[in-house]
């Protein structure tokens, strides 16, 4: 039996516009005729495939982890503790400010109030940022292991810090700070978690 015809349209191309869809107007802001549109296709070649709207949704968010947001993994990578916590906070910055992305974090503000109807959406965003704070907490475990930072150090206390600054960061872009604002930000962080043991 041949083989169905090959789909008419990019389907790499297709998730990134969905992409800017759901970044600019978050789950349910976005309709589905704004999404069709993007992408070039018709309702039934979305259903055809993705899925639904929310099956989409998960896919727009894991090309968001990989892509844009993929600078979380770089950051762990990074030889000190402050070396990735800089790193993170400093790409995080450009991710939220930079020309011809929309303002704000996908994961953080895509789906914050949503009907009952997007609670499993809401969750799965939720999801996402619970397990980035699991890798900065791995990474703040492993320095303190290292002795990178001190022995009382706590690894979860640290995570969750670093994490409620970065999700912040977020909130203040989309409502319209400036990168250096948002830098300045960054930088009391970096002093408060690595303040020098000999600052007075």
């Amino acid at each position: 039996m041949p083989a169905g015809r090959p789909r008419a349209f990019d389907i790499d191309r297709a998730l990134d516009q969905a992409l800017k869809v759901f970044w600019r107007k978050g789950y349910e802001g976005a309709s589905l005729p704004e999404l069709t549109k993007a992408m070039g296709i018709n309702r039934p070649s979305l259903y055809a495939a993705f899925g639904n709207k929310e099956s989409l949704f998960r896919m727009v968010l894991d090309r968001y982890a990989e892509g844009p947001a993929g600078h979380l993994c770089a950051a762990l990578d990074q030889p000190t503790a402050r070396a990735a916590v800089e790193h993170f906070l400093q790409e995080t910055i450009h991710l939220l400010t930079g020309p011809g992305s929309p303002r704000g974090c996908l994961i953080v503000q895509g789906a914050l109030a949503c009907g009952d109807a997007a609670q499993s959406v809401r969750r799965a965003c939720a999801s996402r940022r619970s397990a980035a704070e699991s890798l900065l907490r791995e990474r703040f475990s492993k320095a303190i292991a290292d002795g990178d930072l001190p022995a009382s150090s706590d690894a979860a206390d640290l995570a969750r810090f670093i994490a409620t600054i970065a999700h912040g960061m977020s909130v203040q872009a989309a409502g319209g700070a400036k990168r250096e604002e948002l830098q300045r930000v960054a930088d009391l962080a970096l002093r408060t978690v690595f303040a020098s043991p000999d600052a007075g």
